[in-house]
């Protein structure tokens, strides 16, 4: 099973270029969590100590507005959330809920603690990599907002 979570991580940008023997270290280091659907890995505001990879299932990311939860878009196996607090240790900035049966491999801050204490070569290459995958998204949502303005512009 161990390998099998290796090479998922290994398919993944925010893992790009890091050795086997750094992933089976996080993984050794790292918990699962499981949930079914309709629950939630963690809530807009809660405190943020962790990203997740999800290794099965499919989440719903949401962002509160005027009081109610939008849907951003959905993630599913492969794809990772959660993990601006690696990076800013500011509280979550949107919910993620579980839209079916999920199992995620969680990655806590204090995991990347003991790997810049073991390897710091392979600390700031998952580091450089979490903030290309951040800067990613924000591109994404930025040309996201110009075209919702530009088509509200012309109409």
């Amino acid at each position: 099973m161990k390998q099998v979570r290796v090479n998922l991580l290994q398919s993944m940008p925010v893992f790009g270029g890091v050795s086997k023997e750094t992933l089976k270290f996080l993984i050794d280091h790292s918990s699962m969590r499981s949930l079914l659907p309709d629950n939630y890995f963690f809530h807009e505001g809660d405190d943020a100590i962790s990203m997740f990879v999800l290794e099965r299932g499919k989440v719903a990311i949401y962002k509160q507005w005027g009081g109610e939860d939008h849907l951003l878009k959905h993630l599913s196996q492969g794809d990772c959330f959660g993990e601006m607090a690696l990076l800013d240790l500011y509280p979550r900035s949107a919910s993620v809920m579980a839209v079916e049966p999920c199992d995620a491999i969680e990655l806590q801050s204090s995991i990347l603690l003991k790997l810049y204490q073991h390897d710091l070569e392979q600390f700031t290459i998952i580091q450089m990599n979490i903030a290309r995958e951040i800067s990613r998204r924000l591109r994404s949502a930025d040309n996201q907002l110009f075209q919702s303005g530009f088509s509200q512009n012309s109409s």
